[in-house]
């Protein structure tokens, strides 16, 4: 079994106001995206890089709900901690609240709305998790640069020089994406840093921290890979509609976590069986089952 030297973080917080009336009364990342509760998309990220110890953060209303749903992920042969982030004061926030769970290992950070999809995503997210030293971002292409925090590389397209939100006349059309990789450097840079404008401690910042100390790692999501932040209702259409063509023509299913931790070695064939039956009337635990017999049958 693969296992990784770092930990995970989901940050699932925030009160999801441009999704509004939906998430006036439940967390934006327990929405559905087709056929599984939003948050699935990211634990699944990080279990493909071997991670299996996960805090999940969010708000003290919306915990008792991830509580109920992830339990203590020992079925997926993982552990789930969870904390509270009462108020929106930044992403590196994460790493001061999760400071007693990280410890001494390093953590990767992943944003509760952000969903990825394609063999490169195992690939880039296994390289991260084999380094020790500095920290990894991932940046995928748009075609809308303007809007996204933009890595700018050297004349040889190799390395990052800078990374910039927003910028009016982007150097290059690689948006950084929610999901980051860090030594255990993190928690202090974090506790270092200062407020933002908007009162918030920003992860551009610590990203730059490690960019001027020539740390920072840029893994290119190419073509072949999809990146979607479910912030908005379409967004959040979008996505269902990309997982549900996906499924349908493949008959494999994207971010199912049984799946994941069965192919990972977390579980073995009887524990994946247990948490097939339960599910079986939607017809997701009739995919784990089949994914048993497929197996079975040498296919």
């Amino acid at each position: 079994m693969l296992k990784s030297k770092y930990k995970g973080i989901i940050l699932a917080g925030g009160r999801g106001t441009r999704l509004y009336p939906a998430t006036l009364s439940i967390s934006k990342q327990l929405l559905p995206v087709y056929d599984k509760p939003m948050v699935y998309y990211p634990l699944s990220t990080l279990m493909l890089a071997g991670i299996t110890e996960v805090l999940i953060i969010s708000t003290p209303s919306a915990l008792p709900l991830y509580q109920e749903l992830l339990r203590t992920g020992e079925d997926l042969g993982m552990r789930f901690e969870y904390a509270i982030q009462a108020e929106a004061r930044g992403l590196a926030e994460a790493f001061i609240i999760g400071e007693r769970f990280i410890g001494s290992s390093n953590a990767a950070l992943a944003l509760g709305d952000n969903i990825f999809y394609g063999t490169g995503v195992g690939d880039s997210v296994r390289r991260a998790g084999e380094r020790r030293e500095g920290a990894t971002v991932f940046a995928c292409t748009v075609s809308d640069p303007e809007r996204y925090g933009i890595v700018e590389f050297d004349a040889e397209d190799v390395n990052p020089v800078s990374i910039v939100e927003k910028p009016k006349h982007p150097k290059s059309n690689y948006a950084v994406t929610g999901l980051y990789f860090y030594d255990n450097d993190v928690i202090e840079i974090s506790k270092g840093i200062k407020p933002s404008a908007r009162g918030e401690l920003e992860i551009t910042t610590v990203n730059e921290v490690y960019l001027q100390a020539g740390k920072l790692n840029v893994e290119r999501l190419g073509r072949g890979n999809a990146w979607f932040d479910t912030g908005t209702h379409d967004s959040l259409l979008e996505s269902s509609q990309f997982v549900q063509t996906i499924e349908k023509r493949q008959g494999q299913k994207i971010a199912c976590i049984e799946e994941i931790a069965w192919r990972m070695g977390f579980i073995d064939d009887e524990q994946l069986e247990q948490l097939a039956h339960p599910l079986v009337a939607s017809g997701y635990g009739k995919y784990l089952l089949g994914l048993l017999h497929n197996r079975q049958s040498g296919h």
